[in-house]
């Protein structure tokens, strides 16, 4: 699972949300509420990069040169979904699903595809 810090998060965030490729300086750019500074995306990109978070998938004109696009190398659904599976190896599963149950965006639609998920898993078992 990748490790992130609250700012590679941040950017993460910007290209999961942009659905396409996005130079630095248009991740700059979305980013609203960030944590880090803009002199910074450099060096977070990097970061990134040898996280193998993201990678290289072009070029864009900027200005007078050309600057590199990048993308995320797995959607944010596999990553929060990664992320919670580390969290239950750590506890319960029927902790984290309580916890998950507070949740007011809970619908009886999820609860239902809930329902179905645990019935194919006990047929799997």
């Amino acid at each position: 699972m990748l490790e992130l810090t609250k700012s590679e998060l941040e950017i993460m965030e910007v290209l999961w949300e942009a659905g396409e490729p996005l130079a630095g300086r248009d991740i700059v750019k979305r980013s609203v509420n960030k944590s880090w500074k803009d002199s910074s995306i450099h060096i977070l990109i990097n970061s990134l990069l040898g996280k193998g978070a993201i990678e290289e998938v072009g070029f864009v004109r900027t200005g007078k040169g050309y600057g590199r696009t990048f993308g995320p190398t797995e959607s944010g659904e596999k990553y929060y979904a990664d992320y919670l599976a580390s969290i239950a190896s750590k506890t319960s599963v029927t902790t984290l699903f309580s916890a998950l149950f507070k949740s007011e965006d809970l619908t009886k639609d999820t609860l239902r595809d809930l329902e179905d998920l645990i019935e194919k898993k006990k047929q799997e078992l």
